[in-house]
């Protein structure tokens, strides 16, 4: 009894904490074959067909040449334009909440009046193009860890945060890798933070109805993790990890999928297909809306995004050897456990070193205390452990 109580209350919690927002856009279905005509000749049309049925066969047999050629379609060329730049940290909220807007108030006033701190933050051009200037400077908050004069291998990790992450989130993550002597890039996705173009409230433009912005949006995310490690190797590191929250851990999962030198992964809420997630969660609901309007399912929207999907590389991802860890939430409401657990029975078949921890609580109540200190004694006590071990093997 106390237990249905329990979930009840939880998921009552987890609704109401996804309803909040009042700013979210609904936009109609698109195909955005446009977003993916760079690509070589992965891209089978010249144009949009005014038939769905033409455009939808089009898109699934786009898909299935992006993982047939995933190498192809995730490569890059390494920037030449790095640079550390320092500026006082802003929030860049995505809600008009009256204590978020308060809490950017007052960060830009302590700012003005000297009172906070500069902070370092990586720039480069992103080798993926979009038409948007502001989202193509990639943006990551640099977190170097004291040096250990040689006593260990250099070790850094990459953070990535949710969907529709504020540039504050997952800050206070980095700060305690540094004090494991772990050195921490939090990387602004796509469409995030100062890298939002100004026509947008929230992170729309990474996760849409739009079809091929979406998908072009994953590709950038990769490459842009890519070339953060780039950076670092450049810098001296030779030991790369990976956290990512998620939407963050789908960009993640794809990254370390195509790129070895990812040998610590930490996914903070995870799903094996891409479209299941848009198509069953609460966060999305907006979004499944324009799909259905447009006739098209579930199984349709898996196939249109299967490019993206971590499923799609899994066993790319089982190729390298690594460690692991997923947590999820018993009452996701945005990543339902089934999708969670699917992607545990994937690494059992196919070898995975991983370590699985669940959550008392769903996706945006991870947020809240106490679950958030929970939640980053696992991820924190993973990455510690994890890169303790790596090096002690190197």
């Amino acid at each position: 009894m106390l237990s249905g109580l329990y979930a009840k209350w939880m998921m009552a919690w987890e609704t109401d904490l996804t309803t909040r927002d009042t700013n979210r856009v609904a936009r109609p279905l698109e195909w955005g074959f446009d977003w993916l005509r760079s690509v070589d000749d992965l891209d089978p049309a010249a144009c949009e067909s005014s038939h769905r049925d033409a455009n939808l066969a089009r898109m699934i047999a786009l898909n299935e040449e992006i993982v047939r050629r995933s190498g192809d379609f995730f490569a890059y060329r390494t920037p030449r334009d790095f640079r550390l730049e320092r500026r006082h940290p802003e929030l860049f909220p995505t809600n008009v909440r009256p204590e978020t807007l308060a809490q950017e108030a007052e960060m830009k006033r302590s700012a003005a009046e000297g009172e906070s701190s500069e902070a370092q933050f990586l720039r480069f051009t992103s080798p993926i193009n979009t038409p948007y200037p502001e989202n193509d400077q990639v943006n990551a908050r640099w977190y170097p860890a004291p040096d250990s004069a040689g006593a260990k291998p250099r070790q850094a990790i990459i953070v990535m945060p949710q969907w529709n992450a504020d540039a504050i989130s997952h800050n206070a993550l980095c700060s305690l890798f540094n004090r494991f002597g772990i050195s921490a890039l939090r990387l602004s996705k796509p469409y995030h933070d100062i890298r939002r173009p100004t026509e947008i409230e929230r992170s729309d433009y990474a996760v849409s109805a739009n079809v091929g912005r979406t998908t072009a949006a994953c590709r950038q995310a990769v490459v842009d993790i890519r070339s953060c490690l780039d950076w670092l190797e450049a810098k001296g590191f030779t030991q790369f990890g990976i956290l990512g929250t998620s939407l963050g851990s789908c960009y993640a999962f794809v990254a370390a999928a195509h790129d070895p030198r990812l040998r610590v992964c930490a996914f903070n809420h995870a799903s094996t297909w891409f479209g299941d997630v848009v198509w069953t969660g609460q966060s999305t609901r907006h979004i499944r809306a324009a799909f259905e309007q447009a006739g098209l399912s579930q199984i349709q929207a898996r196939q249109v995004f299967k490019g993206i999907s971590p499923m799609a590389y899994m066993q790319r991802f089982a190729s390298s050897h690594r460690r692991v860890l997923v947590v999820h939430a018993k009452y996701d409401l945005s990543f339902l456990p089934e999708f969670s657990l699917d992607v545990l029975a994937n690494f059992d078949r196919f070898g995975v070193d991983y370590a699985s921890k669940v959550l008392p609580c769903g996706h945006y109540t991870t947020g809240e205390t106490p679950f958030k200190f929970i939640d980053g004694w696992y991820l924190g006590s993973f990455i510690y452990q994890s890169f303790r071990d790596l090096a002690a093997r190197s």
